[in-house]
């Protein structure tokens, strides 16, 4: 195989190139993430005028308190549904895309819209379905004679929250899935068909494997985007209630430091979050990679 390389006619073009991204990088995660580094190893009043160093008491005070360990939990539980319901979803729409259908194009149209959405725009949408008085969905149950107030029931929220969450992410996963579906070469799919391979032995023994470098991609944005980006869903939708049933680590160390200005403690909570992060995110590639077939 022939190696390409890029050929610039001077060597400072290249760096030219890449600074203004290396700019907002540094300004806007790498600056801002070592402060609160920083930050989760000191004690300070709210406004930050006095500080002084005190080790690890702020990690102390985290993992020993019974409500953060609460975040964590229901953290990873939220993280796992979003990202299998999701994933199984947008796969399913992928597929069906994938074969000839009538309006196809406006098909998909539409299932690219939420993702175009504001995650609190998103928010605001479901509250409007979901509101138990006059909500249509709410109003729907009742008349089934089921009762629905997330406002009150913190099974409800969770619940409402990853619906919200997985119709706001469907689109992102469409797009890879039905992208890897049409890269698998149509030779495959006519020797499976002359060979009398049903569309469920086709989709599981043929399109799946092959899509696994994709499926393998998709779960790991969408573990980040349960822990990161559901913020603005979760602060529109239950404000981390009721009774902190919704209260994830991102919301919890919000919590911390914008309500109860305990910035040195959430400095710390929103390190542990990244370390988190990192770690799961090394274990899927330590122990998922390897099902991965690129070939």
């Amino acid at each position: 195989m022939t190696k390409v390389s890029a050929v610039f006619p001077n060597k400072v073009l290249p760096y030219l190139l890449v600074t203004p991204q290396l700019t907002l990088t540094i300004i806007f995660f790498i600056w801002p993430s070592l402060q609160a580094l920083y930050q989760s190893f000191t004690a300070s009043d709210p406004f930050g005028v006095k500080t002084r160093f005190v080790g690890l008491k702020n990690f102390r005070d985290i993992f020993t308190d019974p409500y953060y360990w609460h975040s964590v939990r229901l953290s990873f539980v939220f993280a796992l549904q979003v990202s299998l319901f999701v994933m199984a979803v947008a796969l399913l729409l992928a597929f069906m895309a994938k074969n000839p259908l009538r309006g196809a194009t406006v098909y998909k149209v539409f299932l690219l819209w939420p993702y175009a959405l504001a995650p609190v725009t998103t928010a605001i949408l479901w509250v409007f379905m979901f509101q138990p008085s006059i909500g249509i969905v709410a109003t729907v149950l009742r008349y089934m004679g089921l009762t629905w107030n997330h406002t009150l029931h913190g099974g409800q929220a969770l619940l409402l929250l990853i619906l919200a969450s997985v119709w706001k992410q469907i689109g992102y996963n469409f797009v890879f899935f039905l992208a890897a579906l049409h890269s698998v070469p149509k030779s495959f799919l006519e020797a499976a068909a002359v060979d009398g391979a049903s569309s469920s032995q086709i989709f599981t023994r043929i399109l799946f494997p092959l899509a696994s470098p994709t499926t393998f991609f998709l779960l790991v944005m969408n573990v980040i985007f349960s822990f990161f980006d559901t913020f603005g869903i979760i602060d529109t939708l239950t404000k981390g209630g009721p009774a902190k049933a919704t209260e994830t680590m991102c919301y919890r160390l919000f919590v911390d430091g914008f309500k109860s200005f305990l910035i040195n403690r959430s400095a710390a909570q929103s390190a542990v979050l990244m370390l988190f992060v990192m770690i799961l995110t090394a274990l899927q590639f330590r122990f998922l990679q390897h099902r991965v077939h690129y070939e």
